[in-house]
């Protein structure tokens, strides 16, 4: 493999064929880094492709331009959280985005691959948050990947290849282990990265034999498992096959448009207070399903039975992943009973006044807030601990994210994703975090990833079950033990 620049140009074989990036800042100088957006892992998932598992890309003539990004699974709107993931139209949704420092064939340099967000239905690589320009200044190789969302991803069809996203994720990965080297970057030094259902798709990843030598480090923000049940996967796909009035089957579905698709999709998905509390009770209805092909298996038993404990994990969560889901609603909560709202969340009896005396502090906050702060222990920080009491010696490092945000007052959902990215300084960041969040933080935080991804070890001490140590990201920063105490009712007995 070979590269040239040319002005502000750099070109790079692929092994589908050259691509030409840009390079930003001056060719040479600490901080310049090149970017080559949209570059096709895989043929478009549309036609006779558009249920099938993914097909890689056929090779190409010429200089391919990667100046811009690709097209976005996402369709519309821009997502369905406070990070800034446009849409992009088109047909060729299946790409990756690599930014690097040293597009060359010996730099070997360690590699960061993100997979986004955004409840396996949304989302889209293409946010400015997830620029690696910040991990290229520190000797990073960055790479952000697409895949199918929503049910054209993960919808049981009963003709069809089961968990075509979990494929894409698979495929986009081997596309990085055959391509990385040309872009400066080590293929025996990869780590994944995701947040939110990108944290449940690496935590998937980590539970996947098939999987395991395509990475060698797992870094989960706000990891959301999905591990859709056979019946579960199957009940969905057929539901939504009789709304739109065809068979279960892949011609089925192909007679209904993309946008009639998600228009089922939407409705079938869409959070009121008895679907809330059934998703909590059963799961998401999409999502990587337990197929017995590519996941025989829950991915908690998987890493019971010791899949992936040759890998480092770092894993962690915000104090008030979902609080937000209450904060409108706060001023008429106030005159509800706590342990009412508890109760209607869920709360087995035997454990509301012990839950409440550990997270008192919450509770006298208000209602809204201590149930905000139950489902976020429900969905994420119960399932965190589990995880890593499962892994036993593996090495694993344990994180809270606790600053709170100058916009809500609490560490929500997504708050610490530009930390990790250490842009504090790019676009739509007051609406998540307020004015003037503070740089040291994401130092912090960022510097810890940076660390990991090159080391190994984040620089922290490792997580056991005799010292449970903790690192929580605040103003300042500490290192406790059991930093997820107040969690611990939840799982008693």
């Amino acid at each position: 493999m070979t590269q040239t620049s040319t002005g502000t140009f750099v070109e790079v074989d692929t092994t589908a064929g050259r691509v030409r990036g840009a390079w930003r800042g001056e060719a040479g100088e600490a901080s310049a880094s090149a970017a080559f957006l949209g570059i096709p892992f895989a043929e478009a998932p549309v036609g006779d492709l558009r249920f099938a598992a993914p097909v890689p890309k056929a090779p190409w003539e010429g200089v391919r331009d990667a100046l811009e990004f690709g097209a976005t699974a996402q369709r519309g709107d821009p997502g369905v959280t406070l990070i800034p993931e446009p849409s992009v139209p088109g047909d060729s949704t299946l790409n990756v985005n690599v930014f690097t420092p040293a597009p060359s064939t010996d730099a070997a340099l360690p590699v960061l691959v993100w997979i986004h967000g955004g409840g396996f239905f949304a989302g889209s690589p293409a946010s400015l948050w997830y620029d690696g320009g910040r991990f290229n200044r520190d000797g990073v190789v960055t790479v952000t990947i697409s895949y199918r969302l929503g049910f054209d991803g993960f919808g049981w069809i009963s003709d069809a290849p089961s968990n075509r996203g979990v494929r894409d994720w698979l495929l986009a990965l081997q596309w990085v282990q055959e391509n990385i080297a040309s872009f400066g970057g080590d293929p025996s030094r990869v780590t994944i990265a995701g947040q939110s259902a990108g944290g449940g798709a690496v935590l998937t990843l980590l539970g996947m034999e098939s999987a395991q030598h395509l990475f060698q480090g797992v870094y989960a923000i706000s990891g959301a498992l999905a591990d859709v049940t056979p019946a579960r996967g199957e009940k969905f796909g057929r539901e939504l096959a009789a709304a739109g009035g065809v068979e279960p089957t892949v011609a089925g579905f192909s007679s209904l448009s993309e946008d009639r698709i998600l228009e089922l999709q939407k409705k079938a998905t869409e959070l009121g207070p008895d679907s809330l509390q059934s998703m909590i009770d059963e799961g998401l209805g999409l999502g990587p399903a337990i197929d017995g092909e590519l996941l025989t298996r829950s991915t908690k038993d998987s890493l019971a039975a010791g899949v992936g404990s040759d890998k480092p994990l770092v894993i962690g969560a915000t104090d008030d992943e979902f609080t937000m889901a209450f904060a409108e609603a706060e001023k008429k909560l106030r005159w509800i009973p706590k342990s009412l709202m508890l109760k209607k969340l869920g709360m087995p009896k035997a454990k509301l006044k012990p839950y409440l005396a550990a997270n008192a502090e919450v509770a006298g906050k208000g209602t809204a807030r201590i149930a905000g702060r139950f489902l976020t222990d429900q969905m994420f920080r119960t399932a965190l601990i589990k995880i890593v009491a499962l892994r036993g010696d593996a090495p694993t490092w344990v994180y809270r994210f606790s600053w709170p945000s100058g916009t809500f007052g609490f560490a929500e959902h997504c708050l610490d994703v530009p930390f990790f990215f250490d842009c504090l300084d790019s676009i739509a960041m007051e609406p998540l975090a307020g004015p003037n969040p503070p740089q040291r933080l994401a130092d912090e935080v960022h510097g810890g990833a940076v660390a990991f991804i090159t080391t190994g070890d984040p620089g922290w001490p490792r997580y056991s079950e005799a010292e449970r140590t903790t690192r929580v990201y605040d103003t300042p920063s500490t290192v406790v033990a059991d930093g997820y105490a107040s969690v611990r009712p939840l799982l008693a007995g």
